[in-house]
């Protein structure tokens, strides 16, 4: 194949790439907000689709963040493609910390009486048979509760950042175009002055 591996990687380093990027952070991180920035869409649309994105992160409908950012999106006339850039906040390294918190608060918001710190019984028969009601009471609906909350405050201050930030960012682009323009077109209004002269 062209463009495989000489020496194929490891399922520890293939582990390692999944939960620590290749580069550093402050790389990958510019990359993601270029990636961002760069989308042909409007303003709005970008910074919808992130925030449809980024609100669809903090629900507890792991394996349906990106189908619901979609829809999200979609509705609020949003790119889809930053909807998907959106839901990558969610990833092994916040996760935890969103679903810590969106339990909590939704505890709190519901009054719900703290678990003995025990899985219920038969947890992972539950899962395995997608019995979600014997962990919905006291797990999934304070998750749920609590990421109403938390997934639309995030999802404003992305919209309110991102907005501001593609509005920026091709405002930038157009005057670079702009100049550029101008410049061609001096360029060929004089040279066909120097050639039209004797």
């Amino acid at each position: 194949m062209l463009f495989r591996r000489r020496q194929p990687e490891t399922r520890l380093q293939r582990l390692r790439a999944t939960l620590w990027p290749r580069r550093s952070w402050r790389r990958s991180l510019r990359y993601m907000q270029k990636r961002v920035l760069r989308l042909r869409a409007t303003p709005h649309a970008i910074a919808a689709g992130v925030a449809a994105g980024v609100f669809a992160t903090f629900t507890p409908f792991l394996g349906f963040h990106f189908l619901l950012a979609f829809a999200l999106a979609y509705v609020m006339s949003g790119n889809l493609a930053a909807a998907a850039l959106g839901c990558l906040l969610g990833n092994p390294l916040t996760y935890p910390l969103i679903w810590a918190s969106t339990y909590e608060t939704g505890r709190y918001l519901t009054a719900a009486e703290l678990p003995d710190g025990h899985a219920p019984e038969g947890l992972g028969q539950a899962l395995s048979h997608m019995n979600i009601a014997a962990i919905w009471k006291p797990y999934l609906e304070p998750m749920l509760v609590g990421s109403l909350p938390l997934g639309l405050g995030f999802a404003a201050l992305a919209y309110v950042a991102v907005f501001f930030a593609a509005r920026s960012f091709q405002a930038a682009k157009h005057r670079r175009t702009e100049a550029g323009r101008q410049l061609r077109s001096e360029r060929m209004a004089l040279g066909s002055t120097l050639n039209g002269a004797p």
